[in-house]
């Protein structure tokens, strides 16, 4: 199914009003991702302690953020924007929600841009997003729901620096080891933290390849939930 969506759009957290965190909880998720959701806060405790660390660094820039009444714009940031950051940015808007923590930003980008790997978005939808095709091309727009109302968050590949991503007073956050040798200064970034994830371009075409996109999209929900259970509201 294709839908018709503006080109460069893009969903913007924390501009609606909800309640308390369990009601913004059981109010916003799709049915889809409880179960999975739930299945991975119940793993906080296999995300190591050096990772925790780091995590808890990107917590503490959302928690001042918010707490200054200031919008949390993390941008995730890897080689070619095509699987790692994308779920990095997806998990992290859902975890956001999940918790009830408003006045999130959230997006993606590489250092270069290809195209969002359709084997990454599968991955995604077996946890239970919905995710259609926006626009077709060869860089296509993905337009990923996990709430029950309200706009679909816009996915395509992009250069981190170029529209929507913001170029001055976000978070930078760089989710694989080569994108984190190549920007050792992320300019305009008010934070930068390295949180490097295992490639699962590794298992392309074999018959691992499902199972190691699914382990992957598992590690990104459980840390960015550990994230946003980590801030106050």
């Amino acid at each position: 199914m294709r839908i018709a969506m503006p080109i460069g759009a893009y969903l913007i957290f924390g501009l609606l009003a909800f309640g308390t965190a369990e009601e913004a909880k059981q109010a916003v998720l799709l049915p889809s991702l409880h179960s999975f959701v739930e299945a991975r806060v119940r793993e906080f405790d296999q995300i190591s302690k050096e990772r925790k660390v780091q995590l808890e660094k990107i917590a503490k820039y959302v928690q001042e953020r918010t707490q200054a009444g200031q919008p949390a714009r993390l941008t995730f940031i890897c080689t070619h924007n095509s699987r790692r950051s994308h779920m990095s940015q997806i998990w992290a808007a859902a975890a956001a929600r999940h918790y009830g923590v408003k006045g999130g930003e959230f997006f993606s980008g590489g250092t270069e841009a290809t195209a969002f790997n359709p084997r990454a978005v599968a991955a995604l939808q077996r946890a239970g997003f919905k995710i259609e095709i926006a626009e077709e091309g060869k860089n296509p727009q993905f337009a990923v729901r996990f709430q029950e109302t309200g706009d679909p968050l816009i996915c395509h590949s992009k250069v981190y620096k170029d529209p929507p991503n913001p170029k001055q007073d976000f978070c930078a956050v760089l989710t694989c080891s080569q994108a984190d040798k190549a920007c050792p200064v992320v300019e305009g970034a008010a934070l930068r933290v390295a949180v490097p994830f295992e490639d699962p371009k590794v298992a392309d075409s074999t018959p691992a390849e499902a199972a190691t996109y699914d382990e992957r999209c598992a590690q990104i929900a459980r840390e960015m939930l550990y994230v946003y259970s980590q801030v106050e509201n």
